[in-house]
């Protein structure tokens, strides 16, 4: 009996320590794709910001019909024509390519530029979004330690830091655009406890725009002193917020340049 009892002991430790092999293998993993990826968006970034402002030896040859792309963006789209716009905030690490893929939902969730598997993704817009005409876009980012990706809106849980950082610079690729935030909330999806702002697209009426804004703001952390009215174009940035199941923290901006 004893001998069978050491038999177990010596297997369930076997076990323990080949889980604990194994998650920390996967933990090692992710950390080592989150910096290898996060390289990899630098060097996305150092194309956009090297680029030149304009160039006239291409600008009678679009990239693509109907295409006028920004010469900013232009060898980037040449790369991946899912590409729709760039979004970045001055003194974070949030700098980003966006993307959208109309006929695959969320393929960017768990894709990089590159459209292979990564931890990471790439923030991507809604795919029942119009990026020219909708009065809403959707932009969706993992939360990632570090203030990566949309981690980065974390910080705009605290007023002081929305005090110094009050606007979002999002462009399409044809246009150069800022935004000023409007209102910061949390929420939770999957529940009939949280706000569908998801849902909002194009306000079919002044009614259903200013009921959009008014819910926002009845979620809001804190008062931004800012509004927005009927006819004014939205972002809304959506990221997961951990201090409930299935949290999601957002900041909605409208177009003001």
């Amino acid at each position: 009996m004893k001998k069978y009892k050491k038999q177990i002991c010596l297997t369930a430790a076997v076990c323990l320590i080949g889980t604990a092999a194994f998650c920390g293998f996967h933990i090692y993993h992710h950390y080592a794709q989150v910096e290898e990826q996060t390289e990899a968006f630098e060097q996305i970034a150092e194309v956009v910001e090297e680029a030149p402002e304009s160039d006239p030896a291409s600008e009678d040859t679009p990239v693509s019909e109907g295409e006028d792309v920004l010469a900013k963006y232009r060898e980037l789209y040449l790369q991946n024509e899912d590409m729709v716009g760039w979004i970045a905030i001055d003194g974070t690490k949030l700098n980003y390519p966006v993307m959208q893929t109309k006929n695959n939902p969320n393929f960017y969730l768990k894709r990089n530029f590159e459209k292979e598997y990564s931890d990471l993704g790439v923030p991507y817009i809604q795919e029942n979004c119009d990026i020219l005409n909708s009065d809403n876009l959707i932009i969706y980012g993992h939360h990632i330690k570090g203030g990566k990706m949309f981690g980065a809106l974390e910080s705009y849980k605290s007023k002081s830091f929305y005090e110094k950082h009050k606007t979002i610079q999002f462009d399409t690729l044809t246009e150069q655009a800022e935004y000023e935030i409007v209102v910061v909330f949390k929420t939770v999806a999957y529940s009939a406890e949280g706000y569908r702002y998801y849902d909002f697209v194009n306000a079919e009426t002044e009614e259903a725009f200013a009921e959009y804004i008014a819910k926002c703001k009845e979620l809001a952390l804190y008062d931004t002193g800012v509004s927005a009215e009927y006819g004014d174009k939205l972002i809304t940035l959506s990221t997961c917020e951990y201090s409930a199941q299935n949290g999601r923290l957002v900041v909605v901006a409208k177009k003001v340049v």
